[in-house]
């Protein structure tokens, strides 16, 4: 394999990883009233984290272990940021952590669903601009 193949087999296992959370997230707001929203919440986060990073590793950019979504959106060059507001990326980054330990208070359905909303904007927008090689491309553990 060329290097870019295997930057495009690491890219397309971050897409899996990042489509995987927002499957879980999607499928856990079908519960209802029962919804856990808190994890809807924290699958949102890491589904448009993966996304994020997966641009990252395409453009070879070097990213810092973190779930802080603004330190990662800077890391991108202008024409691949997805359209996220400054409050977007603050509720993105909360999710990772803060609904999940006590003190932090109840997700409403609403808001959960519009984080998975969010969370389908921005994938919409970032698989517009990766290459389709990554999009279809099979996990290096599926090769």
């Amino acid at each position: 394999m060329s290097k870019r193949d295997d930057i495009h087999a690491v890219g397309a296992e971050w897409v899996k990883k990042a489509e995987n959370d927002l499957t879980a997230a999607s499928h856990t707001l079908t519960l209802g009233e029962k919804c856990p929203t808190d994890a809807v919440c924290f699958h949102v986060q890491q589904c448009v984290e993966k996304y994020l990073k997966a641009v990252l590793v395409l453009e070879e950019i070097p990213f810092p272990k973190t779930h802080d979504i603004e330190e990662i959106v800077l890391l991108l060059p202008l024409p691949l940021r997805p359209t996220l507001t400054k409050d977007e990326q603050g509720f993105l980054t909360e999710y990772a952590t803060g609904p999940r330990y006590p003190g932090w208070g109840e997700v409403s359905l609403t808001e959960a669903r519009r984080a998975v909303a969010l969370a389908r904007r921005v994938r919409k927008e970032i698989r517009a601009k990766l290459p389709k090689e990554v999009l279809r491309r099979r996990s290096v553990k599926e090769e």
